[in-house]
């Protein structure tokens, strides 16, 4: 793409942001060296469309759908960790990737998905390694004819409770494993589709099966130096329309009581509803939270992630709370109707940009004219952070980090689909 500025000409425009920002109070330096240490979990599901590697006839079901057919999507795991690579390079920092069971390498050997082991997911770790990676993990709870009733963990056949449960178990000490050989701790995170899809008589017997099923799963010791447990709630979903076993309600409760993390989805809630307000409320009561970065448009759409207000409000009350420590950031959108690399850098790019303008805040200023009375000054400061030209801090961060300003980046993907993307039939 053309006019796209020199280095000099960032170097050049930074060093007046940074002047500008230090009449202020703020200290640009320090905000990208907080923002090169902030790790997100890239989700593996974007590359293939949630299909994963278990067979090629599995149909996506629990209430999932991904939509669009552009070319080039991810058919082995080689073609995946090819496409991640490229995404990588194009997103600045050092980040993580999270992986569905579904995502295993069974040498073509049929494996049931509760006699799933860490062998099976040998080459991602040794990947991982190799590219200075932490793996986050999930149990996949979906797209099996034992979860066609739309019921897992909860359901009155106690064979296929006893089913997931044994499979969340071998998650969680695939989950140890990852922890054990990357020396940074995985978060195995728990989500299932379970739910009516019309009102139901008893909404107390499925919550109750349910958490006598999540006592189960951890009941067995795990190492939360290598392994930190989550819980992840929903508003509704296809074909749960009207009730939800694992409510919000119901997984706040069970993280609290248990001392697990508690996922917050932005995509789980209803469309009027922000999780920006929620995270401060949590954290009164949990040490760590996952956070789930998404966008659903008029539902649980899982969209890109755009710079928008909401994400621009999640990233103010990380960064105002002085959560940046205990708020796990993952991704989590699956768009079928772009290039699936380019949706990645784009989500991921977005999400490290609303860091930055949380970064680039005068807080200390910011709080003491808050607890001073003077919500007038408050008001007028927050808007005129608005105009400060955070664009040419980021755009010298990502040349530090090696990585295209601007939407160079574009020029590389499209290079990338031409070489690769498109031999893919």
């Amino acid at each position: 793409m053309s006019s796209q500025p020199t280095d000099k000409q960032v170097q050049d425009a930074y060093a007046l942001a940074q002047e500008r920002y230090a009449g202020i109070g703020v200290d640009t330096e320090a905000a990208m060296e907080a923002l090169a240490g902030i790790s997100l979990s890239l989700h593996c599901w974007q590359g293939d469309d949630v299909g994963g590697f278990e067979s090629p006839d599995t149909e996506l079901s629990g209430g999932i759908a991904a939509t669009g057919n552009y070319p080039g999507k991810a058919r082995t795991a080689d073609e995946l960790r090819s496409d991640l690579d490229v995404a990588y390079s194009l997103i600045p920092g050092s980040h993580r990737l999270n992986l569905h069971a579904i995502y295993a390498e069974t040498g073509g050997r049929p494996v049931e998905r509760n006699e799933l082991r860490p062998e099976h997911f040998a080459r991602w770790v040794e990947w991982a390694k190799e590219k200075g990676l932490g793996l986050d993990f999930n149990p996949t709870f979906f797209s099996h004819p034992k979860a066609d009733s739309g019921f897992t963990l909860s359901s009155y056949d106690e064979g296929i409770r006893t089913f997931w449960i044994e499979h969340a178990i071998a998650c969680r000490a695939i989950g140890e494993s990852f922890g054990r050989q990357l020396g940074t701790p995985c978060v195995t995170n728990i989500w299932i589709p379970d739910g009516f899809k019309d009102v139901p008589v008893d909404r107390k017997t499925p919550r109750m099966l349910l958490k006598d099923s999540l006592d189960q799963i951890l009941s067995v010791q795990i190492d939360r130096q290598y392994n930190l447990d989550a819980v992840e709630g929903k508003l509704f979903g296809l074909g749960s329309e009207s009730y939800v076993v694992g409510s919000h309600e119901f997984y706040t409760g069970y993280a609290i009581a248990n001392g697990v993390l508690l996922c917050l989805d932005a995509g789980h809630y209803h469309p009027t509803e922000v999780i920006s307000d929620k995270l401060s409320a949590v954290l009164a009561f949990l040490d760590e939270v996952l956070l789930h970065v998404s966008r659903g448009v008029r539902w649980d759409s899982d969209h890109v992630v755009l710079l928008t207000d909401e994400l621009q409000a999640i990233a103010q009350e990380i960064v105002r709370g002085g959560f940046l420590e205990r708020v796990h950031i993952g991704l989590d959108f699956f768009d079928a109707s772009i290039n699936r690399v380019a949706a990645w850098v784009i989500g991921s790019r977005n999400t490290l940009r609303a860091l930055l303008m949380a970064l680039l805040e005068p807080l200390d200023q910011l709080k003491e004219i808050e607890v001073s009375g003077d919500y007038t000054k408050r008001l007028a400061l927050l808007e005129e952070l608005k105009g400060l030209p955070f664009g040419a801090v980021w755009d010298a961060f990502c040349l530090r980090e090696g990585v295209p300003v601007g939407v160079r980046y574009v020029d590389e993907i499209q290079d990338y689909e031409r070489r690769e993307l498109a031999r893919r039939v």
